[in-house]
């Protein structure tokens, strides 16, 4: 599957006076797309789209109806937080009653079913206003990935997608049951953790993605991500940050190398990319410790 972009979406985000502030657009993500933008007040019908639709509103309370026209209209007065989901393959009528600033996250139904990990297909559930904490933050970090964008950052971005997959196969599936206790997680075997790791340190210096690390695994990427983080008590996108910046230290300790030589070899985008996350991870600076030694 290649990229997701707007060509993947019901065309909500098509409409002409849609001018969205960012998008995933170009970054490469195969699994999720995200664009934010503003909302004027509008009532249309959307054709069924292939992947599943999540709105989250980051202002409010507006007004919202689904269903306009039909037996099943519902109405209801969302607030900010309050999220908006449409399953794939179904049609949408829809009436916003105000301006309203979105996230929209479009994620391919085959991500659901993977991260439900069920041999019986999960069917997603019509909400309109829920309210899931979670989705909530998981979404808010997807947006900050794209703002802040660095390469470095595409397996954190997988992982994201992959849990906001793994939280709406487990919280809003169609008819939903209480779910039942959580089962202890396969951690990954010898042999998968060192493919794993060689391809860790063979690829430092490049952006390197989940589906990547989870193939080196023999694994789907749900299934790598909790058996990863079973083994190593990290999600695969901090053991591979905690991997590059032990070698930026070592490099920059005991070498002579530019200290934007380093950052690049060790798969920051620049050099204050490098020390931005030195600062925050262990309180120092390249140069602090280059002079210490």
């Amino acid at each position: 599957m290649g990229e997701l972009g707007r060509g993947d979406t019901n065309g909500i985000l098509s409409l002409p006076w849609i001018r969205p502030e960012r998008t995933s657009a170009g970054l490469g993500w195969d699994r999720i797309y995200l664009s934010k933008q503003r909302e004027r007040p509008y009532r249309a019908e959307f054709g069924p789209a292939r992947t599943h639709q999540l709105i989250l509103h980051l202002a409010g309370p507006v007004t919202v109806r689904r269903g306009v026209g039909s037996p099943g209209e519902r109405s209801r007065r969302i607030p900010a937080g309050g999220l908006f989901l449409q399953p794939s393959h179904q049609e949408l009528s829809v009436e916003l009653g105000g301006e309203l600033d979105t996230l929209h996250v479009y994620l391919p139904d085959s991500a659901v079913q993977e991260a439900a990990g069920s041999d019986a297909p999960v069917r997603l559930a019509d909400e309109l206003g829920s309210v899931d904490p979670l989705l909530e933050q998981l979404v808010l970090a997807l947006d900050s990935v794209v703002r802040d964008w660095e390469p470095g950052a595409r397996a954190y971005a997988d992982q994201l997608a992959a849990l906001v997959a793994a939280q709406l196969a487990r919280q809003h599936r169609s008819g939903r049951s209480t779910p039942p206790a959580p089962r202890s997680v396969e951690a990954l075997t010898d042999r998968q953790f060192a493919q794993v790791r060689e391809l860790m340190d063979e690829r430092l210096a490049e952006p390197l993605g989940l589906a990547e690390l989870a193939a080196a695994a023999g694994l789907s990427v749900s299934r790598f991500a909790r058996r990863f983080k079973a083994r190593t008590g990290l999600p695969p996108h901090r053991y591979l940050l905690r991997l590059r910046v032990d070698q930026a230290g070592l490099l920059l300790r005991t070498g002579t190398e530019p200290i934007v030589d380093i950052a690049v070899r060790c798969g920051f985008s620049h050099q204050e990319h490098l020390t931005r996350v030195l600062r925050a991870h262990l309180g120092t600076t390249p140069a602090a410790l280059r002079r210490d030694g």
